[in-house]
């Protein structure tokens, strides 16, 4: 059955939930105390990038998405690779992101800048009684009971990741390697559900307010190419030309000829040509029989 947000929190209840992501903000502020290393600092960027691309390529274009395969084994790493960014679990992450792609700033989607504050849109939503998992969203991943498992115990691949952060590098290690890595980890992803559908370009006509955005692009590795992912969804390249740089998608082209990854989904050569026929000016009428093709595809579960 669906499982719908909780409605009627009190401010007293959100800020309750949003304990644990305020604790984890000011814990960075233990580097004052433990001093700054260079281990803790590689340690910190090495993370931020590894678990971005976990996101992108994991939750986003997997999970959410299914642009491509992979085996079950892989499946499972890229699950718990995503987790270590503690974003909840698998299951929760995709089931809300396909409710947000069916419902784009429309009533129902529950980050959007749109419907609602930029604020909220950014990091309110995640304490406004959002914490099931939507199980009618996502039956094609929730047959596997390992998913099952790391969806209900979401916080074990973070935790062990903190514990082997103080291990490797100590009071620094933990302070700036996990907790700083993991915050800035945590706001580069949430940039996409807010300022990617206020600022930027806007490609091709959709039902919502998504943007191209080159900065947030780089930051989240291919994420920011957000107009084109509204338009095509389907594809597991979201920067659909040459020069708009998509490092998650070129690693899991890299997979691809290893074997670990397979029957990636690009995008078709009508909708390139009509990217290109707007960015030339040529396209006056938005209202096209393509907009928001491949939907129904990507966001069957």
């Amino acid at each position: 059955m669906l499982e719908p947000p909780v409605e009627g929190l009190t401010p007293a209840q959100k800020w309750f939930k949003a304990t644990p992501f305020v604790l984890s903000h000011l814990a960075v502020l233990g580097a004052f105390w433990s001093g700054v290393t260079w281990q803790a600092v590689v340690l910190c960027a090495v993370l931020f990038f590894v678990r971005v691309w976990g996101i992108t390529a994991g939750y986003h274009r997997y999970f959410a998405h299914r642009t491509y395969k992979t085996s079950r084994a892989f499946q499972l790493f890229l699950a718990v690779l995503a987790q270590s960014s503690s974003q909840k679990g698998v299951l929760w992450w995709s089931a809300h992101h396909r409710v947000h792609h069916k419902l784009s700033d429309q009533p129902g989607d529950v980050h959007s800048p749109i419907q609602n504050t930029f604020f909220y849109s950014h990091v309110g939503w995640l304490f406004d009684g959002t914490e099931e998992t939507r199980w009618d969203k996502i039956r094609d991943f929730a047959k596997y009971p390992e998913l099952r498992w790391l969806n209900k115990y979401w916080a074990v691949p973070p935790t062990v990741l903190a514990i082997s952060c103080f291990l490797i590098a100590g009071w620094p290690g933990l302070f700036i390697g996990f907790f700083l890595s993991t915050v800035l980890l945590w706001h580069n992803t949430f940039l996409i559900n807010s300022l990617t559908h206020v600022w930027g370009k806007k490609r091709f006509e959709t039902t919502d307010e998504s943007r191209n955005n080159m900065v947030t692009a780089l930051l989240t590795l291919g994420e920011g190419w957000h107009n084109n992912h509204h338009h095509y969804q389907s594809s597991c390249r979201n920067g659909f030309y040459w020069w708009e740089i998509d490092v998650t998608f070129y690693v899991l082209k890299t997979l691809s000829w290893v074997g670990l990854v397979w029957d990636i989904r690009d995008v078709p050569e009508h909708v390139l040509e009509e990217g290109r026929r707007r960015d030339r000016g040529e396209v006056n009428d938005l209202g096209n029989g393509t907009r928001n093709a491949g939907k129904k595809l990507s966001l069957a579960a």
